[in-house]
């Protein structure tokens, strides 16, 4: 019985990681990419194609070939990024709410393990 609750236990965390994705990749192919997912007046953290460090920006709109924005919704310094050396961009928002959930889920899946093993002694 304990292995059997652990072994479901352990996928129901899996599955709560799994699905809790909330990063967009794009290719090396601009013309392929879809920028139209990308909401006005979000934040988003924007992976750099050359290793350069993670930008953060409030989305305005897309521009040609860039992504424009503001350093944050306080700060109006203009952010231009060449959609040409954008790797990835995660929604600072939907981050959040994941890492709340996978909490909370690991929670209620060790409140599961535990009150199996008491009731196996």
């Amino acid at each position: 019985m304990k292995a059997s609750v652990l072994l479901k236990s352990s996928l129901l965390t899996s599955l709560f990681v799994i699905s809790s994705c909330a990063t967009t990749k794009y290719s090396e192919d601009i013309a392929k990419n879809d920028y139209s997912n990308l909401e006005a007046g979000k934040m988003y953290t924007v992976t750099m194609k050359d290793g350069s460090k993670k930008q953060k920006m409030l989305f305005r709109n897309v521009d040609g070939d860039n992504l424009i924005g503001t350093a944050g919704k306080k700060d109006s310094t203009v952010v231009t990024i060449p959609k040409s050396n954008v790797a990835a961009v995660k929604d600072s928002r939907k981050a959040g709410i994941t890492t709340g959930a996978v909490v909370i889920g690991a929670a209620g899946v060790a409140a599961l393990v535990l009150s199996a093993t008491r009731v196996d002694d």
